[in-house]
């Protein structure tokens, strides 16, 4: 049967319990930032992903046992992670298979037969809710089979060769199913034999129970549900950890601070702020040397605690080649959205013996406001010599210094 459109209630999970397959044999290293391991060992916030996923079902009362699926060449990295917590619910540490349907099927082999209700995770979903883990347990109690998803925003289309759209669906009916899961056992052990001999690929479980012709329906699944693919999934998880943590404080606003210098050079123009200013020389640097944005873009980075200027755009990158700074700005503003924050307000100042900013300040607070789509209000620009001390008093450089202040309270 195709996988229902209908939403289902959380209902009474006084009682139900379950036990979860955490699938973490795969080998995704693309995101790994050049340390070479599997992303589900990549810290977060001081912990590798796979620690972080395992403690949420610890932690939760609708789980009863946890069954651990790793690569057989993941075993030191796996002892590592589970030094640093005793997780009682954890049964066994299983090998998988090349594909998930095999890693599947070794965490139902290690199961056993009283364990009426399972739960498949990926591992790398370190941030699902007691909540939602709950309420999975229950709806597989009630329904049999289901799967937390969470409508589609965006349009989708349908593309041939990748070129030539040849549909557009509905959005109306589509969902983004997520894990964990959720399956009585009978059904979970005919969706593995359903796709047993490995022809067509299957990418979760449901698409397993549905092929064996079972009903699976759908519950309301969670934004926050992120499965780590990319490094902004995973800045966005420290973001949303950090404002866990903060919650409890009751402040969603964070504070960052921004500093930069360039020396002077002939034949370079002089840009501030996005705004090109006439003087007989300019900044020098990879970029176009807006030394007032990059100061801008730091404050913002550290607030949102998303690194830097130098490792999101290096130097040593062509890409960045006298780049406006203006577009790494928009970028940067772009990833602060992305994790659920907004900018409360900047304060900046540059530090230049010549020439004079006052008649520049207005035009430079309108573009950097425009970039960050802001109110010009929320922006104060302001500039100060150094009374012809040090590398700015001899005109040898221009520094200028940001402070910003973002709020994620509204997320």
């Amino acid at each position: 049967m195709p996988q229902s459109d209908t939403v289902i209630n959380e209902g009474d999970s006084s009682a139900a319990a379950g036990v979860v397959i955490v699938v973490a044999a795969g080998r995704g290293r693309r995101m790994s930032g050049g340390i070479g391991i599997p992303k589900q060992y990549i810290p977060l916030r001081g912990k590798p992903i796979l620690w972080h996923t395992l403690a949420r079902f610890e932690g939760n009362d609708s789980i009863r046992g946890i069954i651990l699926v790793i690569h057989p060449e993941d075993r030191a990295l796996c002892s590592h992670v589970l030094a640093g917590k005793p997780f009682s619910k954890l049964r066994s540490i299983v090998d998988g298979g090349a594909e998930r349907r095999d890693s599947v099927c070794a965490g139902l082999s290690a199961s056993d037969e009283t364990d009426d209700i399972l739960l498949v995770h990926d591992a790398v979903r370190p941030f699902v809710s007691d909540r939602l883990i709950t309420a999975l347990v229950q709806g597989a109690v009630n329904h049999g089979a289901v799967v937390p998803a969470i409508p589609v925003t965006d349009t989708i289309k349908e593309v041939e060769n990748g070129a030539v759209i040849i549909g557009t669906p509905d959005r109306r009916r589509l969902y983004c199913s997520q894990t964990p899961q959720a399956f009585r056992r009978q059904l979970l052990i005919d969706g593995v034999e359903a796709v047993r001999d490995g022809k067509e690929e299957v990418t979760d479980e449901a698409s397993m129970v549905e092929r064996a012709g079972h009903e699976v329906r759908i519950l309301e699944g969670e934004r926050g549900n992120i499965k780590v693919t990319t490094q902004e999934d995973l800045d966005r998880l420290e973001w949303l950890m950090s404002q866990q943590s903060g919650a409890a404080s009751g402040s969603g606003n964070r504070v960052g601070i921004g500093f930069d210098v360039h020396a002077l050079a002939a034949g370079r123009k002089l840009i501030l702020g996005g705004v090109e200013i006439d003087h007989v020389c300019g900044l020098d640097g990879h970029s176009d040397a807006d030394v007032l944005t990059h100061a801008i873009i730091d404050a913002l980075l550290g607030a949102a605690g998303l690194g830097d200027i130098g490792r999101l755009f290096p130097d040593s990158d062509p890409r960045y080649k006298d780049i406006s700074s203006l577009q790494l700005l928009r970028e940067v503003a772009a990833r602060v959205r992305h994790v659920g924050a907004t900018v409360v307000n900047i304060d900046a100042v540059v530090m230049a013996q010549a020439p004079k900013l006052a008649p520049h300040v207005a035009a430079i607070e309108q573009s950097l406001a425009a970039t960050l789509e802001i109110s010009t209000a929320r922006i104060s620009v302001k500039a100060t010599t150094t009374e012809r001390l040090g590398y700015v008093g001899r005109g040898e450089g221009m520094a200028a210094e940001a402070i910003c202040l973002i709020d994620s309270s509204q997320q």
